[in-house]
């Protein structure tokens, strides 16, 4: 039997995800104002998938002698509330009302530091690759929980990093099925 999904507001938690807790967070100037839920995408290496990566680069122990490419990027100090894996895995970094370092420079609807006001979902993909059914599936449950604990993000203020960091990032990417995440979360 599946375990049902929700949110603890007192943690900031939500069940049934696997908690990884990373130092990369702070705290945010209001908890109030979390207002924008941003879809990002990530794999390490990139196109590849599975592995333990993705936590050790969201927890700064990202060995950079285990790929060419982690030689760029292991001493990046970034992280996301939520991971998605590919086979539904739901992964929590950092708590809801703390601050994750996931949307770097970026503005939406004129405000900037889109951090400050936002909760980040990483799903474990690339652009140009399809995502898996169930990762839209524990991404529209996540997102109702979300809505309904964080009533200032609505439909309208779901973005793609895309969206708000444009010419700098591209995920989720032509491969994420917009249409089909808002069917489900309708």
């Amino acid at each position: 039997m599946q375990q049902p999904y929700y949110i603890n507001l007192a943690t900031g938690l939500i069940q049934p995800a696997r908690f990884v807790p990373t130092e990369h967070c702070d705290e945010r100037k209001g908890a109030r104002d979390i207002s924008l839920l941003v879809i990002h995408n990530i794999s390490l290496p990139p196109k590849q998938f599975g592995g333990p990566y993705i936590d050790q680069l969201f927890t700064g122990s990202l060995n950079p002698a285990d790929h060419p490419y982690f030689e760029d990027i292991a001493a990046l100090r970034v992280s996301s509330h939520l991971l998605i894996r590919r086979n539904g895995e739901l992964v929590q970094y950092v708590p809801f009302q703390k601050r994750a370092w996931h949307a770097g420079v970026s503005i939406f609807e004129g405000r900037e530091k889109c951090n400050d006001f936002s909760i980040g979902i990483e799903l474990e993909g690339a652009d140009d690759i399809p995502y898996e059914d169930i990762q839209y599936h524990v991404l529209s449950k996540v997102t109702k929980l979300i809505l309904k604990a964080y009533p200032q993000i609505t439909q309208e203020r779901i973005a793609g990093h895309s969206d708000i960091a444009p010419g700098r990032k591209t995920d989720p990417g032509p491969a994420f099925d917009w249409s089909y995440y808002r069917q489900l979360i309708a």
